[in-house]
């Protein structure tokens, strides 16, 4: 057995723990069991990946992530540590070979899919092997009203059963205090310490913006703030996908789709691409993103409303996971609450179930229509408080509340005369045409310019009509109904008629917020110093080695070393293998393995 902090140093190269990262370590060390919950880029793994090397026995790691277990262990395996894994992807020799490694103790870290503990021949194995722990990561897919649920995480109760004297740690970036009591029952933790870190991410600059045009709004964000930057676009639907990632391309940026209609070469194929190449776009359906541990994603972008916060919060996550200054943007719009309204009224689950995903979405629907600081809301949606930060869009451009009751009894009106005199029922367009007075053909067609509402209206442009009847969507005082998304009264609309309720509305401000050197102030507190001027040509030089290097052992460029570790060498040019082993992030193994390689680049320059 060795000490959990020469591991660190000697193993992964650094000289100190972060947050709770020692004591969550030392519990589990010691066979405790333990729920954590830590943000992306938090440093979850090393609280399981420290305790497998230090008690005896092989780590076990029950992932769901399939297709990037190879990156996984190919990471581990950079820095010396004996890591396996046992999937679908793997040949029968192959199989035997990790089979035969485990059972002789020549495994530090096995990783497996819930779905392969399932089989008979899984649990034999195990069985056979002596286990030092048991790790089960994004454990939030246990939850069955989460927004990343797997059946099969509900059976890894069965760890407990079979192997009670093992300690269980279960880790999360994602859990509310109703889904980590989830997780806890679910799992048999019940009697497990809960960690739970900040769930803030100071370098990542919140931005919701009102939806016109999308993909112009997208491709105006990557040319004026992310030129040659990785990110992530996520789309609602397969369709959007594709348009999406052709449209980029068509306009000069590097982009891949990724979605569950594609084959399983062709993800696998765009998935390796965006985590070994610098400067790609994924555009993406939410199955793509958990578990990527590529560090330099600068942006997260949302073409679509997700259905939750948690789903927004695990999505953002990805951006910017080695502190750098990185940017989570949204694009939000009246038709994405209409559609999210009816997939809800249409899902095929009990009236329970609907409700807790209508709770989901008037969670994220607050977040989007807030007045405050976007982080406080979020973080307060985990259970948490904040200071405003200074670094969102709400802080860095405030936008106005203003008094909308009399604009909403106007639209709520048309839609009730609409109900009442004509037994009529139509989407948001129609009752803002009859609003503004607009006589088209539809208009005419059913003599709608004869409702005493016609015209009453004009006071207000479309669009601010539009945000209206989405902001009355969101405070529940508007409803969407039938497979054609017409609007109906609620329960809460006969208030606002009677005037026994204000609606306060948010108005967007003239121009969205930019992100600038001087707004960035939270995100430049928590970032990696920005390199001097003189290490910036010596930095770009190590990044063209390391990009070489890796593209010859064939794995990520982040397996090699991180920005962060370059950025340090760059900047304190050490001229010997001893100054080079004091460095963040330079451990034994990559110091033996690419050591002689930096210092020549160093030489060099």
């Amino acid at each position: 057995m060795h000490d959990a902090s020469e591991v660190l140093s000697r193993i992964f190269g650094y000289d100190s723990f972060r947050g709770e990262q020692q004591e969550i370590i030392d519990h589990v060390v010691g066979g405790g069991d333990a729920l954590v919950l830590m943000p992306t880029g938090g440093g979850k793994s090393l609280c399981y990946q420290i305790p497998a090397l230090v008690r005896p026995g092989v780590g076990v790691v029950i992932s769901p992530l399939i297709a990037l277990m190879q990156d996984q262990v190919d990471a581990l395996q950079a820095l010396g540590v004996r890591a396996g894994f046992l999937n679908s992807t793997l040949s029968i020799d192959e199989r035997q070979l990790v089979e035969a490694e485990f059972l002789a103790g020549e495994l530090d870290l096995l990783y497996l899919a819930p779905e392969g503990l399932s089989s008979g021949s899984a649990m034999r194995l195990l069985e056979r092997g002596k286990i030092s722990l048991f790790a089960i990561d994004e454990a939030h897919c246990v939850s069955q009203w989460g927004h990343d649920f797997r059946p099969d995480y509900l059976a890894l109760s069965v760890l407990h059963e079979r192997w009670p004297d093992v300690p269980r740690i279960a880790l999360t970036a994602t859990a509310t205090t109703a889904t980590r009591r989830e997780i806890a029952q679910r799992l048999e933790l019940t009697g497990a310490r809960h960690f739970v870190s900040s769930f803030d991410r100071p370098n990542i600059q919140y931005r919701i913006v009102p939806k016109n045009d999308p993909k112009k709004q997208l491709l105006e964000l990557l040319r004026t703030e992310h030129a040659g930057d990785a990110g992530i676009v996520y789309c609602l639907s397969r369709a959007s996908v594709e348009k999406t990632a052709e449209f980029l391309v068509q306009q000069g940026i590097e982009a891949l789709p990724y979605h569950a209609g594609l084959d399983a070469a062709t993800r696998a194929a765009n998935q390796s691409r965006f985590l070994r190449e610098d400067g790609l776009v994924m555009v993406a359906t939410i199955a793509f993103g958990m578990g990527i541990d590529k560090p330099d994603v600068r942006f997260v972008a949302h073409l679509d409303l997700p259905k939750s916060v948690e789903g927004y919060y695990q999505e953002t996550g990805r951006a910017g996971r080695d502190g750098q200054p990185s940017t989570a943007w949204l694009a939000y719009g009246l038709q994405d609450v209409v559609q999210q309204r009816k997939m809800i009224d249409s899902s095929a689950g009990d009236a329970a179930y609907r409700r807790g995903l209508a709770a989901h979405l008037d969670a994220m629907l607050a977040l989007c229509e807030t007045v405050q600081c976007r982080r406080v809301q979020l973080l307060n949606y985990f259970g948490q408080t904040a200071e405003p930060c200074g670094n969102c869009d709400t802080c860095l451009n405030p936008p106005e509340q203003w008094d909308g009751t009399v604009p909403a009894q106007k639209l709520l009106s048309t839609v009730l005369r609409l109900q009442r005199e004509r037994n009529q029922r139509f989407g948001a367009g129609q009752s803002i045409d009859i609003l503004l007075g607009r006589r088209t053909d539809k208009v005419a067609q059913h003599r709608h310019d004869e409702l005493t509402v016609f015209g009453i209206g004009t006071e207000l442009q479309e669009s601010e009509w539009r945000g209206v009847v989405r902001q009355l969507l969101a405070q529940g005082l508007l409803a969407v109904q039938g497979e054609h998304g017409t609007l109906a009264l609620t329960d809460a609309s006969a208030d606002v008629l009677g005037r026994k309720r204000q609606v306060m509305m948010r108005r967007e401000p003239e121009r969205p917020a930019r992100s600038s050197g001087s707004s960035r102030k939270a995100a430049a507190a928590t970032a990696v110093a920005e390199l001097p001027a003189e290490a910036q040509p010596l930095f770009e030089r190590l990044r063209a080695w390391r990009a070489a290097t890796a593209k010859e052992q064939g794995v990520p460029a982040y397996v090699v070393f991180h920005d962060a570790t370059l950025r340090e060498i760059a900047a304190q040019a050490p001229d010997s293998l001893a100054k080079l082993r004091l460095i963040s992030g330079v451990g034994e193994n990559k110091l033996a393995k690419y050591g002689d390689g930096i210092l020549e680049v160093l030489a060099e320059a």
